[in-house]
């Protein structure tokens, strides 16, 4: 009769196979749960699962989520992109690189109000791919910078990773959004730090717009169109946020208040009517139910793991790894790293992260710090193929012109300048505990 270990590793290895062989991520988990869990203790282990699912299905916290989801897609409805990449694209044109960078603040702007990637992306890739070309950007660096700027909205609040990892990590929803603005900001920084280097030594790949063009929109003009289409998007989310890290609001409040403010939002600029309300409640209950359920399997796999003794193996294992927690910290971030090739980051989060959790718990880690470094870290699955979906979504849009090999050419950049925010938010902890600690969080 197999140990239980041994049983706990194989169902590890199932999962991976059964997820390389095609299968859904959720049936996934179900299914590697709930035989290997059979077969450690039959039925009897399993009497816990209805009251773990339960426990899932009435966190309050968690009602946050559908309803960030719903104004982050009822902004994307409103073609919120098009109107900021217009304005900003001609504020930073007379610089080298200032499309680059008007793209980067757009992605910010984009991250802290929708956080959808895949409507980011697109978005961009529909408005400033073929202009980026047609004004002699580099393919590949066009494409980087689209892709990059896509997936801000992961990392600066509020963002879905922050949510779901308050709820593993058993944190203030408030003092993770105020942890990941920095690091969130200075990554954003870093990519716009490296357009404006190579507008100094490669000035060819990185062009300004010409006067003519420029000359086509007075300084007036500009100033109205910048107070009317960026002061809203930015008011929205400064009070959510501000209500949230400030600690005035509970974040599911004011989440309800952002999904309100968001219905306002668009009426003011004349964008909403009921088909966008019943597309948007449409597409936020299919990826709530989405992340609900990989959530609800994952218990599945959670409770067999531990019964099996599976914490206690990882435990082990880290104790034969050198170098302390700090090797123990860099092999999570490795892991995940790996993982963010395969799949997506919801499941990274509720398979990685729960598995290794009691190992930081018990070294004393700080929580919301280890979740900074996770959430910077998963934004390299967005980003790494085969199976970035930043890729995919450009892919669907790009020009006949841009190749695949293009898009993968142009990331690699990117994908290293997330690796040195990953390394120096590790070295330099009060990158995400300053701002926190500053408002008594």
């Amino acid at each position: 009769m197999p140990t239980n270990e041994l049983l706990a590793i194989l169902m590890l290895g199932s999962f991976f196979v059964l997820l390389l062989a095609g299968i859904p991520v959720a049936l996934t988990l179900a299914t590697a749960g709930f035989v290997f869990g059979y077969l450690g203790f039959g039925p009897l282990l399993f009497n816990l699962l209805p009251s773990r699912i339960f426990g899932v299905v009435t966190n309050y916290t968690l009602i946050a989520m559908p309803l960030f989801v719903f104004m982050g897609v009822m902004l994307e409805k409103s073609k919120l992109a098009e109107d900021l990449m217009e304005v900003i694209g001609h504020a930073a044109g007379s610089l080298r690189g200032g499309l680059g960078i008007g793209i980067i603040v757009v992605g910010v702007l984009m991250g802290a109000t929708t956080g959808i990637v895949g409507a980011t992306v697109v978005t961009l890739g529909l408005l400033t791919l073929p202009t980026l070309l047609r004004r002699g950007y580099d393919k590949g660096l066009s494409c980087g910078v689209i892709c990059a700027s896509g997936t801000l909205g992961q990392i600066i609040p509020p963002s879905l990773i922050l949510i779901l990892l308050a709820d593993i990590l058993n944190e203030s929803v408030g003092t993770l959004f105020a942890a990941a603005m920095i690091p969130g900001l200075m990554l954003a920084g870093i990519y716009c730090l490296y357009i404006l280097g190579l507008g100094i030594v490669r000035p060819s790949m990185v062009p300004a717009v010409s006067q003519e063009e420029r000359d086509l929109v007075s300084r007036g003009d500009l100033a109205a169109k910048m107070l009317r289409v960026v002061l809203p998007p930015l008011a929205l989310v400064g009070a959510v946020l501000g209500s949230i890290i400030g600690g005035i609001a509970a974040p599911t409040e004011a989440a309800s208040m952002g999904a309100l403010g968001a219905i306002v939002v668009i009426t003011i600029g004349g964008r909403f009517s009921w088909q966008v309300l019943k597309d948007t409640v449409q597409t936020t209950t299919k990826i709530t139910a989405m992340m609900m359920f990989i959530l609800i399997c994952a218990q599945v796999f959670a409770l067999a793991f531990r019964g099996l003794q599976g914490e206690k193996l990882v435990q082990d294992f880290f104790a034969f790894l050198p170098g302390g927690i700090a090797a123990d910290i860099w092999f999570l971030m490795f892991i995940i790293f790996v993982l963010g090739f395969f799949i997506e980051w919801i499941e990274i989060s509720y398979i990685a992260v729960p598995l290794f959790l009691p190992v930081f718990i018990q070294a004393g880690v700080d929580l919301v710090w280890l979740a900074t470094l996770i959430c910077v870290n998963l934004q390299t699955s967005f980003l790494t193929p085969p199976f970035g979906w930043a890729l995919f979504f450009l892919r669907g849009v790009a020009p006949p012109e841009v190749t695949t090999g293009d898009i993968y050419r142009g990331i690699i950049p990117f994908v290293g300048m997330q690796v040195l925010a990953l390394v120096l938010v590790f070295f330099f902890p009060e990158i995400a505990l300053w701002l926190p600690r500053a408002i008594g969080w």
